[in-house]
């Protein structure tokens, strides 16, 4: 493996946070270290850049997003976008449509702001939606009455659909049907939703571009991840490490497997393949 790590690119959820959504002291410290060292941290996430917490915006060496899944990169020191991969609004509204034909809750990202309908975020139990997630849902998602006439009638790029479902079964008859189209890429950072992005869209794509843009080699990247999103990070960064509670398409991928997210899994890799502690 390559050692000589200039970028660590991080998953939040299931990976970077524990299962309640907080960072360990022991993830906190071990970014301090990578982050003295001058070694860039950066969330990528399929959050936008506002639903990351506060605390992982404010950690040392954070300079950089990958949010969306790779749809928005940003310099957030110079509030400067590197590089986007939207899909258009024709997509999005065609998607939306789609949804319709199963009991799914839906919402979506335009220009870094969510939106959701109250019929659904006021019945995500509804929606196989946990408890952990609610939360964030409802901070992050503007309510409108009707997000499909909306996306029309703002006719702007959408960053990402996203679908949640109680029913697996109805989750794989809607991935079938998205399977179908060539515009977008599907993926899933939980097992109960669906992730819908533009082409181009992925965390790898995006650790690709960035490190293009600080002139380092994509040797010298090191991806974190736990779920299917995460998928791209394993194949295009550096080192891939997988959590020991991702699912088994990710561990597969990855150059090291570590502890689980609630194990501090990501301080554990970094003092094993980085800090030497």
């Amino acid at each position: 493996m390559n050692t000589d790590i200039r970028l660590i690119a991080l998953d939040l959820d299931g990976t970077l946070l524990d299962s309640e959504k907080n960072l360990s002291q022991a993830n906190r410290e071990a970014l301090r270290m990578c982050a003295e060292r001058g070694i860039e941290i950066v969330p990528c996430t399929g959050r936008i850049w506002q639903g990351i917490p506060e605390f992982i915006r404010e950690l040392p060496g954070v300079r950089y997003a990958i949010t969306v899944n790779g749809a928005v990169i940003r310099d957030i020191q110079k509030d400067q976008t590197l590089a986007e991969h939207k899909m258009s609004c024709e997509t999005a509204a065609a998607l939306m449509e789609l949804a319709q034909q199963f009991h799914v809750m839906y919402d979506c990202y335009i220009d870094g702001q969510g939106y959701g309908e109250s019929r659904f975020m006021d019945h995500m139990d509804d929606y196989g939606t946990p408890l952990t997630l609610q939360g964030m849902i409802r901070k992050t998602r503007r309510p409108t009455p009707n997000l499909l006439e909306m996306v029309r009638r703002k006719a702007d790029p959408v960053e990402k659909v996203n679908y949640f479902f109680d029913n697996q079964e109805e989750l794989v008859r809607a991935r079938v049907a998205l399977s179908k189209r060539d515009d977008i890429v599907v993926s899933s950072s939980f097992s109960n939703n669906l992730e819908i992005n533009g082409t181009g869209a992925t965390k790898g794509n995006g650790i690709l571009c960035l490190a293009e843009h600080v002139g380092i080699d994509p040797s010298q990247t090191m991806g974190f991840g736990d779920g299917e999103n995460d998928l791209s990070m394993m194949k295009l960064s550096g080192i891939g490490v997988a959590m020991a509670n991702a699912v088994e398409s990710v561990k597969m991928a990855a150059d090291y497997v570590t502890l689980t997210n609630d194990e501090d899994g990501v301080a554990a890799a970094l003092r094993k393949l980085i800090l030497n502690a």
